[in-house]
């Protein structure tokens, strides 16, 4: 079994913020990956969502179903992760007053990426952008 979906996720869009992570869902689902799976890539993918909508200038989610492992990468367009040590910590974020107010931005998102990840991978340049890779088994 090899499939690939790419969601677009633009910035500031919360409208259709977590339209990605649903379709991830249920595409897993009908492919009859376990609930146990389908719950932890559903919340990464949810996380990676929100954070293309709040802290970049848009990008891509992009999921590749395998035999053995399903893994969701995520590339975004800029600013780019000045200290991801810091990033990863729990409850810290640069998120602003507007998207706190929304219920969003509590720094939790790439933590919980990281947990539910069987595999973690993040890379980030200034001014470029970030790419993260997350491997789910099977």
């Amino acid at each position: 079994m090899s499939y690939e979906l790419v969601f677009e996720v633009a910035r500031g869009d919360f409208d259709t913020a977590g339209e990605a992570s649903r379709k991830i869902k249920r595409t897993l689902q009908q492919l009859g990956v376990s609930n146990k799976v389908i719950r932890k890539v559903s919340i990464a993918g949810y996380e990676s969502e929100m954070n293309l909508a709040i802290h970049s200038d848009g990008g891509k989610i992009t999921l590749e179903v395998g035999e053995e492992e399903l893994m969701l990468t995520i590339e975004d367009i800029g600013p780019g992760i000045a200290n991801i040590d810091l990033a990863m910590t729990a409850g810290w974020s640069t998120a602003g007053d507007e998207v706190r107010q929304m219920g969003f931005g509590a720094g939790m998102g790439l933590p919980n990426m990281k947990n539910n990840a069987d595999n973690f991978a993040i890379s980030s340049k200034i001014g470029e952008g970030t790419k993260i890779i997350m491997k789910f088994l099977v």
